[in-house]
């Protein structure tokens, strides 16, 4: 299935990311929330996995889905306090719908052709995840 193509600005910087039909490179998204307990066990390994990946070959970014934050602010924290990888930040719940997300954390990894590859839910092992990476990477 072919990932929606999108818009969205940064949280923290004042320019915006869009991901074509055919982005040319493996892109791992994550969607997020500040207030979510999984998103807090999720968040500081894929911290750790985008420290060690190669960027060339990988993008990876995360979103926080606006539509289900409580307060911009805290999302502005959060990025700031434990987040080093590019954070987007979704128009309310657009795009979290448009890759048909039930939870956060979720993460979704689309190949260099635009197709998706994996989609994992917040239920999801992070050995699963890496597994699934490591095998497009």
């Amino acid at each position: 299935m072919k990932a929606p193509v999108f818009s969205l600005p940064y949280l923290t910087e004042d320019k915006s990311y869009t991901l074509p039909e055919q982005p040319s490179k493996v892109v791992i998204l994550t969607f997020w929330v500040s207030w979510c307990p999984d998103c807090a066990v999720d968040m500081p390994k894929k911290e750790q996995l985008f420290s060690s990946l190669n960027t060339d070959e990988v993008d990876m970014l995360t979103i926080n889905v606006a539509g289900r934050e409580g307060d911009r602010s805290e999302a502005v924290k959060y990025k700031e306090k434990f987040l080093s990888q590019p954070t987007l930040e979704d128009d309310g719940t657009a795009v979290y719908d448009k890759f048909g997300c039930t939870g956060a954390p979720t993460t979704v990894i689309i190949s260099p052709e635009g197709e998706i590859l994996h989609q994992f839910g917040d239920d999801a092992s992070f050995m699963a995840i890496m597994k699934a990476i490591g095998e497009v990477v």
